[in-house]
Parts: structure tokens; C-alpha cells; sequence
């Protein structure tokens, strides 16, 4: 992997693990504002100084949060090999035809993603209009995402196609060696 890939991932990885801190601190402010805010000693103790009404932003930041880190991972980070195949037809065949496999079923996924991406927005267009209804956005920022996942993933199923004409064994992962050496790769 070149010095770039790395950086691009570890930076991948560490905008994910922003979002679930993110995620988690706000998961923790929920907490204490019901159940340290709301209690009969914080409100003898300090009076009606915080309101916990006003905290019900929480709850969609999260859900924000959460629909960005799945849609990010699944962009950035996830690997092909790292999903659930059920390849048991892909892994019978011999290697040439299964190279034609590999190519056909990502150019298949690659034209899907990126041919959903119109009528998805034009579905989506009356977001733009809406407000969330705690967060001070508009609804399509929020599900903007989902047009970076379609774009980054059939991107990566085009670059799988590409690989897999140039006769490049794209499911080296389905060998044991090679899981171990990639084990040694992932521990330096």
C-alpha cells in the first residue's frame, strides 16, 4: 500500500471514530440531562437553570450521526472482503471464467449505484426545502451522504472491473495465506 492509500485510509478511519465519539459524548449528554437534570436534588440544588425540553436535538444528531458513519464506512473503509459472499457458484469455476465473473458482476453493481444517483435526487430534490425538525439544516445535507456512497462505492466496483480485466485475482482473500499475510501487513 503507498504512503498515500495509508494516510487516505487512517484518515477514513479516523473521521468514522469522530462520528462515533461524537455519537457516544452526545449518547452521554442525553443521560445526564435526564437523569442528573430532571432529578428532584438538581432542581432543589440549582433551581430551573438548564431546561432538559431544549435537549431534544440529541436524538436526531445522533440518528445523523449514525446514517454517516454507515454510509462513510461503507464508502471509505469496508473491504470487499469484509462482506458476506455467497460464492460458492464464483469459486467452482475455473480461474478464467471466473475472472469474466468478477467483471461482469462489478460492472453490473458499478452501473447500478451510478445509475441511481439521478432519480434518487430527483426524489430527493423536496429535501432541500425541508428543515430537520430540532437540527438548524436543511433535510438534503443531511442525506447527502448517500450520494457520496453511491458515487465512492461504484467507483470502487468500477476499479474492481478494471483490476479483474487486467487479470488481477481479485479474491486473493479467499486463500488462507493470504488472510495470515495480510494479518502480518494490518499489525505493522
Amino acid at each position: 500500500m503507498t504512503i498515500v492509500t495509508r494516510f487516505l485510509s487512517r484518515l477514513a478511519e479516523s473521521v468514522a471514530a469522530l462520528m462515533m465519539a461524537a455519537i457516544f459524548l452526545t449518547f452521554i449528554l442525553q443521560i445526564a440531562v435526564r437523569y442528573i437534570v430532571g432529578s428532584s436534588w438538581f432542581l432543589e440544588t440549582f433551581g430551573n437553570v438548564i431546561d432538559a425540553a431544549h435537549f431534544g436535538w440529541t436524538v436526531e444528531f445522533i440518528m445523523v450521526l449514525w446514517l454517516w458513519t454507515i454510509f462513510w464506512g461503507n464508502s471509505f473503509i469496508v473491504r470487499e472482503r469484509d462482506h458476506v459472499t455467497f460464492d460458492i457458484l464464483y469459486l467452482s469455476v475455473r480461474p478464467g471464467l471466473r475472472r469474466w465473473f468478477a467483471v461482469i458482476g462489478a460492472v453490473a453493481i458499478a452501473v447500478a449505484l451510478w445509475s441511481s444517483i439521478s432519480p434518487t435526487y430527483d426524489k430527493m430534490k423536496l429535501l432541500r426545502l425541508k428543515s430537520s425538525a430540532t437540527l438548524p439544516v436543511k433535510m438534503l445535507p443531511i442525506y447527502s451522504i448517500y450520494f457520496l456512497f453511491l458515487a465512492v462505492v461504484g467507483a470502487r466496483y468500477a476499479w474492481r472491473a478494471f483490476q479483474a480485466l487486467r487479470g488481477r485475482d481479485m479474491n486473493d482473500h479467499q486463500d488462507p495465506g493470504a488472510l495470515a499475510g495480510d494479518a502480518g501487513e494490518n499489525a505493522r
